[in-house]
């Protein structure tokens, strides 16, 4: 279905709302800045919505097994029945840019509801995250910031939905 009208294309994506769920705020300016242009951009193609977790208080005090726990627990509290759970995680499985736009494009007619993408903490995901997940994917075999992670995978999200429309932005 790659080179659907633009209006086509929201007729498609009408019914799933894409989330990028991420624990801690971003502080970089720049990102922020970035984050916030491809998610305008993003409103002309499909409901998308960036919800942020606050950090843990004094995690300092705690081991990175109960801060991986507590972070857990405030991801399930955002979940919901139905819900399809990606990880954004090291060790998931990589997509190109048309692979990912093909992803999208797929998860659009199998998902009713939600698509919901997550990013961890420093230490990654508690088990019980793990547990309920459906997936894993990694946006590179290198590791970023979680706070750089925000900014590539909205940027790539708009990069599938401009592939999936046909429209200038990706050369391949």
């Amino acid at each position: 279905m790659i080179g659907l009208s633009l209006s086509n294309l929201q007729l498609l994506y009408k019914d799933m709302k894409i989330i990028l769920l991420a624990i801690g705020r971003t502080d970089a300016k720049y990102l922020l800045e970035a984050i916030s242009e491809y998610t305008k951009r993003l409103e002309h193609y499909i409901p998308f919505e960036m919800q942020i977790i606050p950090d843990i208080k004094n995690s300092k005090n705690l081991t990175f097994e109960q801060q991986k726990d507590k972070e857990g627990e405030l991801i399930l509290k955002q979940l919901q029945p139905g819900d399809h759970i990606v990880l954004l995680d090291e060790k998931g499985k990589e997509y190109t840019s048309m692979q990912f736009a093909s992803y999208i494009e797929k998860k659009s007619i199998a998902i009713a509801k939600r698509l919901v993408f997550v990013i961890g903490g420093p230490y990654g995901f508690a088990p019980s995250i793990y547990g309920k997940a459906n997936e894993r994917m990694t946006l590179s075999k290198m590791t970023f910031s979680h706070q750089m992670v925000r900014m590539i995978f909205v940027e790539q999200l708009y990069r599938a939905m401009t592939i999936l429309s046909n429209e200038p932005y990706h050369h391949e």
